[in-house]
């Protein structure tokens, strides 16, 4: 690949990358099943949860409870191309997380989870998706729940 084809994978990648969180904190959580393939993969290691197929994973992410409000802040995105239609990254995430959420400003806490992702993409008919990407989560705790 020439040098301007690599950096617009890696820029498309990146994307995909923020996208996903963006969808999850400020969008609609399902919406995310569309920045993967068809057959894409979301392995969490952790307890063993594999979720497959642009459906499966429609339905895991549109499962979220209503009153969440989360924010993520992602880093350290290191996106590396293995062939034109094929790259690999990891990045890392930390998650702020509350349940019950009514509105108004939350105190702030502690992270709920710091860990990072490594994701695979794939490029078709010159679009860029997620592959599959594995949850890797070294610091993790339960989701606080509000107080009504």
């Amino acid at each position: 690949m020439d040098p301007w084809e690599r950096l617009l994978a890696e820029r498309a990648c990146e994307r995909l990358v923020l996208d996903f969180v963006q969808r999850l904190d400020l969008g609609e959580p399902a919406s995310v099943a569309e920045l993967f393939t068809e057959d894409g993969v979301w392995r969490w290691p952790a307890g063993d949860r594999t979720v497959r197929g642009r459906n499966a994973l429609r339905r895991y992410f549109g499962g979220r409870p209503a009153d969440r409000l989360s924010r993520r802040l992602m880093s350290n995105v290191l996106v590396t191309v293995t062939s034109p239609d094929a790259a690999a990254a990891t990045s890392y995430f930390t998650t702020y997380r509350v349940d019950g959420y009514e509105g108004g400003l939350v105190p702030a806490g502690p992270p709920t989870q710091v860990g990072h992702y490594q994701d695979t993409f794939g490029r078709a008919d010159g679009i860029w998706l997620l592959t599959s990407r594995t949850v890797h989560l070294p610091f993790g705790g339960p989701t606080r729940r509000l107080p009504r």
